[in-house]
Parts: C-alpha cells; sequence; structure tokens
C-alpha cells in the first residue's frame, strides 16, 4: 500500500511539473512571461541547445559577503549549491547575454524598461482587484503585501514562482524574489529591475532599478521574456 501511495504522489508531482506552463501575458504591443524564467525552462532549453552557463563553466556564481565572492557550485540548476527544494524557482546566476539568448530562442527578447515598469506599476487589463489605468508604487499594489522582499515575506531566500500571489496585471513577482535582466544599457552595464528577495520592498518601487555588469552572475538576479504582438 505505501509503495502504491509513494507511486501516486511521484505521478502526482512529476505530472504537475510537467504541466508547468509560463503563460504570456498580453499587454497591448506586447506581452511578458507571468513568471520569472524557472530553473525547469532553462534547464530544458540549456540541454536542447547541449549550453553551459558562464557560472558552471567558471565554477559557481557570486553572492555578496565580504564584497562579492563565487560560491562553488552555484548555479542555475544548483542556486544555493545544492539541489533547489523546487524546479520552479527562477533561474538565477545567468548573465544578461545568456538571458538575451534564451528569450531569443523563446522567439522574443529581454523587456525594455518602459515596457517592464508599465507592467508592473501601471493596470492595463480589467481586473476586479486593481483600478485600470492606475499606477500604483507596488508591483503588488499600494502596499508591498505578498512581495518575496525583507520584511514583508521573509524567506531569505527566492522561492517556487508558483506560490506567489499575482499582481498587477495578473503578474507574479515583479517586485521581490529576483532582479530581472532589462534591455537597457550604459556602455558595459545593463538595467535590471524588481530587486530581489535580499532587499527591502522599499527596491521594488521604480525608482529602485540599477544597472549592473552584462557578464555578471549572481544568486539575485534572473529575467523573464518579452514578445512583441
Amino acid at each position: 500500500m505505501k509503495l502504491i501511495i509513494n507511486l501516486f504522489l511521484l505521478f502526482f508531482l512529476s505530472t504537475n511539473l510537467f504541466a508547468f506552463e509560463n503563460p504570456k501575458i498580453n499587454l497591448g504591443k506586447f506581452s511578458l512571461n507571468k513568471y520569472e524564467i524557472t530553473i525547469k525552462e532553462f534547464e530544458d532549453y540549456a540541454n536542447q541547445k547541449n549550453f553551459k552557463t558562464l557560472a558552471e563553466k567558471k565554477g559557481g556564481g557570486f553572492e555578496w559577503g565580504a564584497g562579492w565572492e563565487r560560491r562553488s557550485g552555484w548555479t542555475y540548476k544548483t542556486p544555493f549549491g545544492k539541489k533547489p527544494e523546487s524546479i520552479l524557482e527562477p533561474a538565477v546566476h545567468i548573465n544578461r547575454f545568456e538571458a538575451e539568448d534564451f528569450c531569443k530562442f523563446k522567439g522574443g527578447r529581454l523587456p525594455s524598461f518602459n515596457e517592464w515598469k508599465l507592467a508592473a506599476y501601471t493596470q492595463v487589463l480589467n481586473s476586479n482587484k486593481f483600478v485600470k489605468g492606475k499606477t500604483y508604487i507596488y508591483p503588488s499594489g499600494d502596499k508591498p503585501e505578498g512581495l518575496n522582499s525583507q520584511g514583508v515575506l521573509n524567506y531569505n531566500k527566492h522561492v517556487d514562482v508558483t506560490s506567489l500571489p499575482d499582481g498587477i496585471n495578473n503578474l507574479v513577482a515583479m517586485g521581490g524574489n529576483a532582479w530581472e535582466w532589462i534591455s537597457d544599457t550604459k556602455g558595459d552595464e545593463s538595467l535590471t529591475a524588481g530587486a530581489s528577495w535580499w532587499y527591502g520592498a522599499s527596491k521594488t518601487k521604480v525608482t529602485g532599478a540599477q544597472y549592473k555588469p552584462s557578464n555578471f552572475y549572481a544568486i539575485y538576479v534572473g529575467f523573464r521574456c518579452a514578445f512583441d504582438n
């Protein structure tokens, strides 16, 4: 009986993971992935392309300690150096160019900051929760409720994207969980927006966006894709 139950649970979990989709939310001239790109999605892509990230090639990604410190074995597959709790956690330890190549493979691109901030803060779609046409302070509305940020949910790590609530325009974790690469550049740097779990909610405001070296990869930075309609 115990074996039957275990087999059922294994089938149930594997079926749910296999059925995972990252919908494209239509915002008019462009669409945006509902969720940050997950470990599962990036691993499927990497397997098809026989691709390895720089974090894998160099032995691990970065975490902030006494400055930026490389952590052995920390890659998008093992973000904290061990098997993740869920393969639906955001894919991190990925630089801007790797994120961009993934989006191109999917028929998309990285969003511009104008697109990203419209999607994150201004309710474009009809909604029972948010006022259409209103621009909010946070990607969750007037208050930072439900954001994976310090002082709000306090997970102290990124989490499964499907475990977090919908925010503005039915998008998930546009604030908190992981920074997201944006297409806007300044020299050798690319913009990131939304902040990660490591920051307080104030960094998830539109003013919190910050540039990082385009070839940088760390535990805090992931991405999602945009698509032209």
